[in-house]
């Protein structure tokens, strides 16, 4: 006989500190039971495929999830929104989690819902698991070092606020991003400041301003500096997404194609519009300076 395994079911959008300590306790409760652990998980929050301004709204693309998924080492599974979004609570509860995936427990977050019109709550669980004598746990929210509770939501408002080193905190890791270096106008070389333009995926989230980062191209590291925004100066972009341009210091050499990583230290400024080209290379002086010690 199989045997049964032991659910856990969400989003998990940045695999954060909340979501590690759901994951120990799953591996904790799959010895208890005697159990299989399984993670299902939707390659982006359904309210973001729901949304009408669904841009910039993740904190993990599909990818990166499935990438920090696999570092964990646990049996993961990504789960068809689209496919699901029309079932009932009760039709996704015995299709899916008995059924199809053999649950014999299941382990939730306390705001995690499933099923048409989000039905499948907490309370819903605790009534059809004791019903037919499954086990549940409902783990409360992670609190972090200063007390709050670690969630998605608060990870993606802090990015947007600016606080990089908060948010690195409760991702229990630095923010990230990656894309394929594409062509651009080419204006940092020529004031020199050379700028790689980042091609990202449509939903990620990019916190505005100026930014101390880390880069990682192939295996090496670089330092750098990552403008996000619509380039008030010269050329301004009309467009909902900003372009993402990162420097590198100390770096010479084309990367036109290659994929680049780019791990978020701290922020150094909100982006500006300068009086005259002299004034902006100014200040991209000083942010090389300013970038060089906080990533040092």
């Amino acid at each position: 006989m199989t045997r049964k395994k032991l659910l856990t079911i969400g989003t998990f959008d940045g695999v954060h500190l909340g979501h590690r300590a759901l994951f120990t306790r799953l591996e904790q409760l799959c010895v208890k039971y005697q159990m299989r652990p399984k993670v299902l998980y939707f390659p982006y929050p359904p309210k973001t495929i729901l949304s009408p301004r669904p841009e910039m709204s993740v904190l993990s693309t599909p990818p990166e999830k499935k990438e920090l998924l696999k570092k964990l080492a646990l049996p993961a599974e990504e789960l068809n929104f689209q496919m699901y979004r029309e079932y009932s609570a009760e039709n996704f509860f015995k299709k899916v989690l008995l059924q199809k995936y053999n649950g014999g427990a299941i382990l939730a977050g306390p705001d995690f819902a499933f099923g048409k019109n989000r039905q499948g709550n907490a309370e819903f669980l605790k009534n059809k698991c004791a019903q037919l004598n499954i086990p549940l746990e409902i783990i409360p929210f992670y609190d972090g070092a200063d007390g709050a509770k670690i969630s998605s939501s608060l990870i993606r408002k802090t990015l947007a606020q600016g606080d990089i080193p908060t948010a690195n905190l409760m991702l229990g890791r630095p923010y990230s991003l990656e894309g394929r270096v594409v062509a651009g106008q080419k204006l940092g070389r020529k004031i020199g400041f050379p700028t790689a333009n980042l091609d990202i995926n449509f939903y990620k989230l990019l916190p505005l301003g100026v930014f101390a980062v880390k880069v990682r191209l192939g295996r090496k590291f670089y330092r750098g500096i990552c403008n996000i925004g619509f380039r008030p100066t010269i050329n301004t972009i009309q467009s909902v997404i900003p372009l993402v341009e990162v420097h590198i210091l100390d770096f010479k050499g084309s990367i036109y194609g290659r994929r680049m990583e780019v791990f978020f230290c701290d922020k150094i400024r909100s982006e500006s519009k300068f009086d005259s080209l002299d004034a902006l290379k100014r200040q991209l002086a000083q942010d090389k300076k300013t970038a060089s010690a906080l990533i040092d």
